[in-house]
């Protein structure tokens, strides 16, 4: 396992807005943002650890941080040098970083083990693993609103851009976490697969894993990703993975299998340095039921606005004659019009019609319920507008379908620390 401390600097100058040719490096419209991620980052791993003068660096390095953060919210005259090197040793003191720390996610005090988060969308891969007690050392996420979410949640600024973001400034850690962009393999999402930018993001991950040598990995991408190319894409992934040393097993699942009334089928894929322990993990899991009405909020709660319209109704009323109607349910339209009246909603999508789901026949989904539907806890902050919701719960994951795996990759790690490698061993603990 690696140190509870963090060895590696991420320092603000390794992450430059851009490099020229000859080597000049340009800070621009989102260097702030690269500083307030490092900042967030420091004050989440104050725990140096190193040489006198290492120690000193870093140090030095977090209070050139918060002097910026303190011009940049126009307080710098407010605070001596003296206050802000004890902001750097004991930023908890300062109510000015309160945000930072009371979240409904805050990071543990004590932990024995680590995880990056990449790709990491509003955190929903992540929650388990904060559960667990594990400690995130580095997350990224490109999205802008997004990372208010994240930020809201957890107190952490994701990192922009994977790609510019060399694997050595990223710290050292035991679980690598990510659901790397799906859309150039979804079929709303056209499967153009490594032809699209955002399909040769898995690249990025094999660059890090290269380097870091990861000995767990919890992948998630959707379904389509398995048959993509006639199968020839996954073979790919799977054969880099096994050159890295992974052992590696993978399933289709449906988060209706996970006590959440939403039909959402991923490729979860998980990675072992050791094979005993991939030889121990089993996707065996009971079937947990669903009730739509659980996640549903009362209409006279609900926002106005997020009634359909009455000539939207009319026409869902007109679709849906001689069909069987119940309550509660959704409706769902497909891109054919066609309307299905479910007890489950249809797969969350980013880039979907604004009506395509509707409660009863008459409202879209509250941003409480599309969390709900993904099994995001009830302290989940909402920081963003109903629309960012949509298209943010529509990239994320259900969360009870990483919560079952997560605990099972936890269960393998513990009996490997305590020395019960032992395949049939493990098998019996970890599926208990």
């Amino acid at each position: 396992m690696t140190e509870k401390k963090i060895s590696d600097d991420l320092k603000l100058e390794a992450f430059p807005e851009d490099v020229t040719e000859d080597g000049i490096k340009i800070y621009g419209e989102t260097s702030y943002e690269n500083q307030i991620a490092t900042l967030s980052h420091y004050l989440h791993n104050t725990d140096f650890e190193g040489t006198q003068v290492e120690v000193q660096e870093r140090r030095n390095e977090m209070m050139a941080l918060i002097r910026e953060f303190l011009e940049h919210k126009e307080q710098l005259q407010n605070y001596t040098d003296e206050d802000i090197a004890r902001a750097a040793e004991c930023p908890l003191e300062f109510d000015l970083f309160r945000e930072f720390y009371q979240v409904p996610f805050p990071s543990p005090k004590t932990y024995d083990h680590t995880f990056i988060d990449l790709f990491a969308g509003i955190g929903g891969i992540r929650i388990p693993f904060d559960e667990m007690g594990y400690h995130c050392v580095f997350s990224s996420e490109w999205d802008a609103k997004a990372c208010q979410t994240y930020f809201a949640n957890f107190g952490t600024v994701p990192f922009g851009d994977i790609t510019k973001i060399p694997a050595t400034k990223i710290p050292k850690h035991d679980v690598l976490l990510a659901g790397f962009p799906c859309q150039a393999f979804s079929i709303m999402g056209k499967m153009q697969g490594f032809a699209d930018t955002r399909g040769t993001m898995f690249f990025e991950i094999e660059r890090i894993l290269k380097h870091h040598q990861t000995p767990y990995i919890l992948l998630e991408n959707v379904k389509q990703l398995v048959t993509h190319d006639g199968g020839r894409t996954f073979e790919v992934i799977k054969e880099k993975l096994e050159q890295l040393g992974y052992y590696i097993k993978w399933k289709v699942m449906n988060a209706l299998d996970f006590g959440l009334p939403q039909k959402r089928e991923r490729v979860i894929i998980v990675g072992f340095k050791h094979k005993e322990d991939c030889d121990a993990f089993t996707f065996d899991i009971p079937h947990t039921p669903y009730n739509l009405a659980d996640i549903l909020e009362p209409d006279e709660n609900v926002d106005p606005t997020l009634f359909a319209s009455d000539h939207i109704i009319a026409r869902r009323r007109e679709k849906t004659e001689g069909k069987k109607l119940f309550y509660p349910s959704i409706w769902h339209e497909n891109k054919a019009g066609n309307i299905s009246v479910l007890d489950y909603s249809c797969a969350l999508r980013t880039g979907a019609s604004y009506n395509y789901l509707l409660v009863n026949g008459v409202r879209r989904p509250t941003s409480r319920e599309l969390l709900r539907l993904q099994g995001f806890p009830e302290k989940y902050l909402i920081a963003v507008s109903n629309q960012d919701i949509r298209r943010q719960t529509g990239n994320s994951v259900a969360v009870p379908m990483i919560r079952m795996v997560a605990q099972k990759i936890n269960e393998i790690i513990k009996n490997r620390e305590y020395g019960t490698s032992e395949t049939q061993r493990l098998k019996a603990t970890v599926n208990a």
